[in-house]
This record gives C-alpha cells, structure tokens and sequence, in this order.
C-alpha cells in the first residue's frame, strides 16, 4: 500500500527498492510497494576533539580542536555518499565520529612531524589552514564538508613543561623589551628636543642666509648652527656618560669595600680562632708546667722553674710580635694592590671614553662636510640653470663674484712695479743715400745698428765687442 512521506527543513529522504537502480534522495514522495524510505537529518555537528601530535623534534604536544561537518548540500552526488555512510547508523553515532576523529587525527600528525614546535606555535593560523584544507581532503570521499574549525592553544602533554617555559621566556622578553622601549622612549624625547631645537635654529638661519647677496656668509651661518646643535648633543652626551660613569664607579667601590670587609672579617674570625687555640694550647703548657714546678720545687728546683717561666713568656711576647707584624704587612699589601687595580681600571675607562668621544666627533665633522659639498653642488646647479646651462657664462660669474680679475691684475702690477724699463724708438733715417741702388738695404741695416746697440746698453749694460766699432757719445733718438 502506498503511503506519502515529507522530510522536515533540515532533512533528505532516502529512497531504495522498486524502480529505483541506486537510491534516490528527496524532499518529498509517494512510497509504493516495495519500496524503503529512510529520513536522514543534513544539518552539521560539532566534534570536540584533543589530539597527541608530535612535532619533528620529537616534543608531545596537544591540540585542543572543534571540528563543525556536516553533509556537502550543493551535491547530489555528495549527499548520496553520505546518506549511504549513515544508512545503518544516525550521525551521532561513534561510528560517524570515530571516522571524523581519525581523519582529522592523522592528518594532524602527519602534518606536525613535519613541522618544528617552534613554526606550530607561531604559525598556529597557517598551521590551522593546512590541517582544514587536509582533512577536508579525506571527508570528501564521505560527502563531509568541514564547515568551520577551531584549534585552541597548544597544550603540554602531562610530565612536559614545553609551553609553560616557552610562554615564560616571552613574558620576560616582553618585560624586557618594555624596559628598553622606555629606556629608548626617554632618549628620544631628549634627543628630539634637542634636534628640535636645532632644526627651529637652522631654519632661521637658513631664511636670515637667503636674504643676503653671498652665498658663502649663508653657508658659513648654516655649518656654524649646525655645529652648534651638535656641540650641545655632544655635551649633553658627555655629562650622561660622566653620570653613569660616575654611578658605575660609586657602585664599583662600595662592592670593594663590601667585599673587603666580607674578607677582613672571615680573616680576623680564622685569626681569633688560631689565638684562642694557641691560647689553649698555652694554658694546657702552662698548667703543666706548674704541675712540673711543683714538682721541681720539692726536689728544690725553684730558681730554674723562674727562668724558665721567664724565658717562655719573652718567646711568647716574640711570637705575638712577629705575627701582629705579618699580619700588618699583609694588610698593607692586600690595600696597595686593590689601589692599583682600581687606578687601572679608571685610567682604562677614561681612555674608553676619550676614543669613542673623538670617533663621534669625527664622525660629525664627516657629515658637515658631506652637507657643505651637497649644499655647493645645489648652489652650482641652480646657477648653471639659471644661466641657461651656458658654461663659460657660469665660469666668468664665479670668476668675477670672486674677484679673480681683480687679483690677477694686482698680481701683474706687484709683478712689474720697480723694473723702470727703458723705451727707445728709433727708424732707419727717411729717404737715405743710395735710394734705388743694390746698396740699400745693407744701408738700411747699417743705419739700424747704433740706435739698436744704443738700446741694448742702456737696457742691459752691455757694450757692442771691438769688432762692431764703437758707439758715438749722442745717438739722436725719435
């Protein structure tokens, strides 16, 4: 007899038999003869598991996780394999999660022994992708679609403390850190202000240098406030290092004197209980020694007992000498070497310091120059743009703004001044003798002789060898 079935919201009807080659999965249906209906429920289910891995350095671990799967809706063929995994059991069954916690359990081990406890714990976002992506893999094949997952912090298995170390040493990191970010908080402020009011001194000089006609006083304002702002660094540098110098060697004494004292103590107390022996061990003699007396009176012995008693009380006042006196020289000894090694130790530290303070300076003055050529080389470009890239139009600018002409000229006069030179001139005489005959030109040039001889007298002293004749007294000059 037929009959009508409807699955609720959440639910798939699973039908088999008559007419049917596999099974058939819907929402609502006549069941006829022959036929077998079965209700199965989609909606997802958690799965609360903690899983043992092992990570590849061989380190226990557990990892807490909640597994939300449910059967894959958007597939029939999805929901044909998981109504075929749940046809003889309900899906909070052990069975059905049994398969789920094994899936999800070795895919997890496999995939933490190849990775360090280390990169599980600060990849824990990645590591969860790589577990979801993986598991979801297998539940595939069982029409299982992994909805969401959660994975709690890691867990040390009992009798390892891996974690708890581990989150120890980050809390002191972290307090560490914390004291030197406002250790570098505070230097900072220092430092800024400073650089503050370093920048606020070479904007004005900068705006007070471009007022002026030279660019050289501008750049002499601009390097002068610059070394300023880091003479002032410098010394504010210095004062905190004498500071802290100051506090070290305050601290380096007094753990000497603590542990001098500490000393001066054990070795007084190892004293006291040598002499309180030694006085034992003297009062032991000396009851014997009356013992002996007593004896040696009897026997009428009185006078040697005297001198002996006599004899042993001036070795024993010796014996207390000698060792109050070693001990002093020891004293004095132990004083004058923890003397030395302190002078040492300051004399090394001023030198320490004396280095590292003419490193720094040199160091800024590198930097003042780097500025001074890259302030230059800006200056020279924005000329050569102004003048329309013309170079010979840029030379003879810096060559007059530097008064370069002025100096080579001043330079030539000095280079004359006191010569007196001589200056003759002189022509061979107008229409001479012997015009128009082979002659003249030896006549030309004998004529041109005497003044040019005359000339050279009186500008070298020179006088003309025999051979040449001799000059006469007045030469005519024009």
């Amino acid at each position: 007899m037929a009959y009508f079935r409807v699955a609720g919201a959440s639910e798939y009807l699973a039908i088999t038999g008559f007419r049917i080659k596999d099974i058939k999965l819907v929402k609502k249906a006549w069941i006829l003869p022959g036929q077998v209906c079965s209700r199965f429920d989609i909606s997802p289910v958690n799965y609360t598991f903690e899983v043992q891995a092992m990570s590849s350095e061989k380190l226990p671990f557990i990892l807490p996780a909640v597994f939300t799967i449910g059967p894959r809706t958007d597939s029939i063929e999805a929901l044909m394999k998981y109504a075929k995994l749940i046809s003889r059991h309900d899906k909070l069954s052990n069975h059905v999660k049994e398969l789920v916690q094994g899936v999800i359990e070795g895919e997890t081990r496999v995939l933490a022994a190849s990775m360090t406890m280390e990169g599980i714990f600060k990849g824990t976002k990645e590591f969860k992708h790589s577990v979801f992506e993986n598991v979801q893999l297998e539940l595939n094949q069982f029409g299982l679609l992994i909805y969401n997952a959660n994975v709690k912090q890691l867990v040390d298995v009992r009798g390892s403390e891996y974690f708890s170390f581990l989150g120890q040493k980050t809390q002191q990191e972290a307090a560490n850190q914390a004291k030197v970010d406002v250790a570098e908080a505070r230097m900072k402020g220092e430092v800024g202000a400073k650089l503050r009011e370093g920048e606020t001194k070479q904007n004005a000089a900068k705006v007070d240098a471009e007022t002026k006609i030279y660019t050289k006083q501008r750049d002499g304002e601009a390097k002068k406030q610059e070394v300023k702002v880091t003479t002032e660094v410098k010394i504010y540098e210095n004062k905190r290092e004498a500071e802290v110098a100051e506090a070290n060697t305050e601290l380096a004494k007094k753990k000497a004197s603590w542990e001098r004292e500490a000393k001066l103590a054990q070795v007084e107390a190892t004293k006291a209980v040598a002499i309180r022996d030694a006085e034992l061990q003297m009062e032991v003699e000396r009851r014997n020694a009356m013992r002996q007396t007593e004896k040696l009176k009897a026997e009428h012995l009185s006078k040697a007992i005297v001198e002996y008693e006599t004899k042993m009380q001036e070795a024993n006042a010796d014996v207390y000498r000698r060792q109050k006196a070693a001990e002093t020289l020891l004293y004095e000894q132990e004083r004058i070497a923890e003397g030395r090694r302190a002078a040492a130790e300051a004399e090394f530290f001023a030198r320490q310091k004396d280095a590292d303070a003419q490193l720094y300076s040199k160091q800024k003055e590198a930097e003042g120059l780097l500025v001074l050529a890259q302030a230059q080389s800006t200056y020279l470009e924005s000329l050569l743009h102004a003048l329309g890239g013309n170079y010979n139009s840029l030379r003879d600018y810096l060559m007059i703004n530097g008064r370069m002409y002025q100096e080579i000229a001043k330079i030539n006069a000095d280079g004359v001044k006191g010569l007196q030179p001589k200056i003759s001139i002189w022509t061979n005489g107008g229409e001479g003798r012997g015009e128009g005959g082979a002659m003249k030109e030896v006549a030309g040039v004998y004529q041109m002789l005497p003044p040019l001889l005359k000339t050279v007298q009186d500008q070298t002293g020179m006088m003309p060898p025999a051979w040449m004749g001799s000059l006469p007294l007045e030469t005519s000059t024009n």
